[in-house]
């Protein structure tokens, strides 16, 4: 899944594409180096991240929905049930809701897509950082994911266990070390590390496109885990590590316990 943030402010890239000519330019490269799907988002939800109105958020995503729609697997990255809905109309099937479908309206709107991806959150981008108390981490991300994607009512969900929202870095690294218990309960998991500030805290760099390498880690550490969706800005090199993983695996064939009969 490669990010693609038509918006002014993401952590990343915010800024990057500073027109919808520039954010589809960016998708159909993305495309060419690998990418199954291309994940759209008109708001950012860094730490911080002021809230946009919905008449700007529906500006800068849907004429770049509307002119891949046909030459890209889509996903709407979004927190509003309208601009999701505009998005359905426009060409995205995939619903990613970082919110975890809280929002009853959502719930509805999931039916119009055929993927729904629910998120792991705590509040809002402006109050995450403060919601990082956990008594059970492992326990509460679960309980909360399995919840929300019975909730869903596309016909396929996917879990994302939040990396970086609502938690620390010992928790991220926690919670990717540990991915193979979410990857158990059934539904297909999707990570999201790409670059984020606990890869910067670990390997001392501040500058989010330095991370590469520690993105590429986190991307290895959850395949080996049995996550089948990557949410990555670094399309290219992402694509490589994954297709050289895989070959490593086809290669070796199934253990004494996984051979038929």
């Amino acid at each position: 899944m490669g990010v693609l943030n038509a918006t002014p402010d993401s952590f990343s890239d915010g800024g990057r594409w500073g027109d919808a000519a520039g954010a589809i330019a960016a998708a159909e490269r993305m495309c060419a180096e690998g990418a199954d799907l291309i994940d759209v988002g008109g708001e950012s939800t860094r730490p911080g991240a002021a809230p946009v109105p919905e008449a700007e958020e529906r500006a800068r995503v849907l004429p770049v929905i509307a002119a891949l729609a046909g030459r890209a697997r889509l996903s709407i990255d979004t927190q509003k049930p309208s601009v999701a809905l505009a998005a359905a109309a426009a060409g995205a099937t995939v619903l990613n809701d970082v919110q975890g479908l809280i929002l009853d309206e959502m719930v509805e709107v999931s039916a119009r897509f055929e993927v729904t991806v629910v998120m792991h959150m705590r509040g809002s981008p402006q109050t995450m950082g403060s919601l990082t108390d956990y008594d059970d981490l492992e326990g509460e991300v679960q309980a909360r994911l399995r919840a929300a994607a019975t909730r869903a009512r596309s016909p396929a969900v996917w879990i994302d266990p939040g990396v970086g929202f609502a938690k620390t870095t010992a928790q991220n690294l926690r919670l990717l070390g540990r991915l193979d218990r979410l990857v158990a309960l059934g539904w297909p998991v999707l990570v999201g590390a790409s670059r984020k500030r606990f890869i910067g805290e670990v390997l001392g760099l501040p500058a989010p496109a330095d991370r590469l390498v520690g993105s590429l880690a986190a991307v290895a550490a959850a395949y080996q885990a049995g996550a089948q969706i990557f949410r990555v800005h670094d399309v290219a090199a992402t694509r490589q590590l994954l297709d050289m993983l895989w070959a490593i695996e086809a290669a070796a064939g199934p253990t004494e316990a996984e051979a038929p009969g």
